[in-house]
């Protein structure tokens, strides 16, 4: 008995002591490493994280006016759509008298041209040799979009609707495109 009550209390102190070095252990505060280390194992963990080029609300916006002042100069009343790499749309102007599918449809014209950084009267040719595009959700395969590129890839895109032809809407959105270079 004695033996078992010996071993026991012995077990007990041993844990109790490897409990409070491992508690003191923690409690002590790391030395901390050297800034620069840190800077690299950060930049080594961030490996899978890539940067990528957005307009601002701001140039977004200058883009639309200025495609709509092309058009507002030819006498045509157009809608306006800038939308990010996405998609997403970021600013619409509808000019004074534009159709109410005008609104739709530079939408879905500043969409088909990012998605394939392309000018959309370059793929509405190719509507002959794939008709099924015209299928894909969100797309508008007529002339009137365009995309904004930055170092060689799409950053957004400008749709234009409205007008009598499709070669005058691309014209303005162009022009929306040429005002970003300024």
């Amino acid at each position: 008995m004695k033996k078992k009550f010996l071993l026991g209390t012995t077990a007990a102190v041993v844990l109790a002591a490897g409990t409070f070095g491992a508690v003191s252990a923690n409690a002590t505060a790391p030395q901390a490493a050297p800034a620069a280390a840190v800077a690299k194992k950060a930049d080594a963990d961030n490996d899978h994280l890539r940067q990528t080029t957005h307009l601002t609300i701001e140039a977004a916006t200058e883009a639309a006016q200025a495609a709509l002042k092309a058009a507002e100069r030819e006498n045509q009343r157009v809608s306006v759509a800038v939308v990010d790499r996405n998609g997403t749309t970021i600013v619409t102007l509808r000019g004074d008298g534009a159709g109410p599918q005008s609104y739709e449809s530079a939408v879905k014209k500043a969409y088909t041209a990012v998605s394939w950084n392309a000018p959309t009267s370059v793929l509405a040719g190719r509507l002959a040799q794939a008709p099924n595009l015209k299928d894909i959700p969100g797309t508008l395969f007529l002339a009137g979009g365009a995309p904004v590129t930055a170092n060689g890839g799409p950053i957004a895109g400008i749709g234009v609707a409205g007008a009598p032809s499709g070669d005058l809407d691309e014209k303005f959105a162009q022009a929306g495109v040429a005002s970003l270079n300024d």
